[in-house]
């Protein structure tokens, strides 16, 4: 990686937690209002297709366990913490649960029939832990084993590459319990056994493995602004966080995060690879940030801001260690990595999955208001990361109010990872934007999303950068986390009211179109 002023100057000649600080958006659109945004006109057919990309290039949805299956009480599953936070009162806006979310554990069949005949080739999804671990170790749910052979096969029939993530945020509740989860170093080890159990018993089929699914967002908005579950912090009144500290939680989780996926994959290379003849990974999630202005500071901020945001998870696959921006801002709150951590954590991946959706600005944090109230992550970064100048968004906005729709962001992001990582092998585990709940069939602005991610995709991998796959989030609408159902972010609307039938938008049509072209 390049330091100082050398490295500052690639992030500028670059051609230009998903869920980041939601509350500092809260705070300044409450502060300035509702923000005004643009109409899009009709989308346009593709002027890209499959054929544009390098061929083996992978087209693919994604989704996760919690937000899709529900049958959360059924054939042995143990409960999450996910059940218990959207079981808290106040949690999720629409005050609705995943008990049910999509039915997707009764209705698979139906499900993978819409991917084929859209023509995806892969499906990204997440195993249960608590499915196959009802207590998060011990004895094995084999019913929870069956449901997911049955799916991995059923994908098969239809020549559909299953891209599994071991960890996509729902914890054992047993293991929560126990020693608080993630916070215990214990952790490792039981995410350990339960990766190798899952490599024992799908890795005849599966060939690409996700241990966990976006590190930043479980340690920040579960350990820090205590927004998702198991819901710990300190800033906040006791009310809302009735216990944490944000000031070193969130970074202890991270470190006992970064652990387990490299025991994880150091079991998986080991003693599966050799005759699976699978790649393993870890899919981080990254915003693209713009300097607020041209100024040294807030350039710079932009810098210690990607350290925060990815560094703190992608140097130490790269390097063995953490960005030195964090070790000296954080100072002896950052857990260190012995010689023979630093040892199995670099390397630790065959390819770098990377969530992306939008770009927001950063700036020099000219004050020290958020070190005095928050002492946390965010403080520690000392910048300030908004979507808007003034009262000018970026860019127009998708539903959510942290998504902005920048498409040059993704090749500019995927730039960066070439010119400071050194090239690894990338696929794009998620991207995509949310309707509004009342939307309906029509989303033009999802086409062009779509369209214009994709064809800045592109121009990435001309630039150079390695990348080999995209998996457009999310197949379904679906329960979005603490938005609950209010979100919608799938090609296909599903009707809550009436059976959850799975209705196609128009971006389906646009998919098989760009798929089959």
């Amino acid at each position: 990686m390049l330091e100082g002023k050398g490295r500052r100057n690639v992030v500028n000649n670059v051609s230009f937690s998903r869920r980041p600080a939601i509350v500092l958006v809260v705070v300044c659109c409450l502060a300035f209002g509702p923000l005004r945004t643009t109409g899009v006109a009709a989308a346009q057919p593709p002027n890209i297709s499959r054929a544009s990309f390098p061929d083996g290039f992978v087209f693919g949805t994604a989704s996760s366990a919690y937000q899709y299956e529900g049958a959360v009480k059924e054939d042995g599953r143990g409960p999450s913490i996910w059940d218990t936070f959207a079981h808290t009162f106040g949690k999720i806006v629409d005050f609705s649960n995943a008990d049910v979310a999509l039915d997707q554990y009764h209705r698979y069949e139906e499900d993978v029939k819409l991917m084929s005949d859209m023509g995806m080739d892969a499906y990204r999804f997440s195993i249960s832990w608590p499915r196959i671990f009802p207590n998060g170790n011990g004895e094995i749910n084999q019913a929870g084993v069956d449901h997911y052979n049955k799916l991995i096969n059923a994908l098969l029939a239809k020549g559909i590459k299953p891209y599994v993530t071991l960890y996509h945020w729902d914890l054992p509740q047993a293991l929560e319990d126990r020693y608080n989860g993630w916070l215990s170093p214990q952790i490792i080890n039981d995410f350990a056994a339960y990766a190798e159990t899952c490599f024992q018993k799908f890795g005849d089929r599966v060939d690409h493995w996700i241990t966990i699914n976006e590190p930043h967002t479980i340690s920040v908005q579960g350990y820090d602004v205590g927004l998702q579950a198991p819901g710990r912090c300190s800033i906040f009144p006791r009310f809302i966080c009735k216990a944490g500290n944000s000031s070193t939680e969130p970074y202890i989780v991270a470190h006992n995060l970064i652990l387990a996926h490299a025991t994880a994959t150091d079991i998986y290379k080991r003693k599966y690879q050799p005759n699976q003849q699978g790649k393993i990974a870890i899919s981080l999630d990254s915003f693209w940030y713009e300097p607020l202005t041209n100024s040294a500071q807030d350039i710079e901020a932009r810098q210690v801001t990607l350290d925060f945001k990815l560094g703190w998870f992608l140097e130490p696959l790269i390097k063995g260690d953490y960005p030195s921006s964090m070790k000296s801002r954080v100072g002896d709150r950052l857990p260190q990595f012995s010689a023979a951590q630093s040892a199995l954590v670099k390397g630790s991946y065959d390819f770098i999955g990377v969530n992306h959706y939008t770009t927001w600005y950063a700036s020099k944090n000219k004050t020290n208001i958020l070190e005095m109230l928050l002492h946390d992550f965010i403080a520690d970064a000392g910048s300030l990361t908004l979507p808007f100048k003034g009262l000018t968004p970026i860019a127009d906005k998708a539903s959510s109010i942290w998504l902005y729709i920048v498409p040059h962001g993704m090749r500019s992001l995927m730039n960066y990872i070439k010119d400071y990582y050194g090239n690894p092998l990338v696929m794009i585990t998620e991207n995509g934007m949310d309707d509004a709940k009342g939307d309906g069939l029509k989303d033009d602005k999802r086409i062009k999303y779509h369209n214009d991610y994709l064809t800045n995709l592109l121009d990435a991998i001309k630039d150079g950068c390695n990348v080999k796959g995209y998996f457009a989030w999310s197949l379904l609408d679906n329960w979005e986390w603490s938005a609950g159902f209010s979100s919608r972010f799938g090609l296909y609307y599903v009707d809550y009211k009436h059976n959850l039938t799975r209705i196609p938008k128009d971006s389906v049509n646009w998919f098989k179109n760009f798929l089959h072209a």
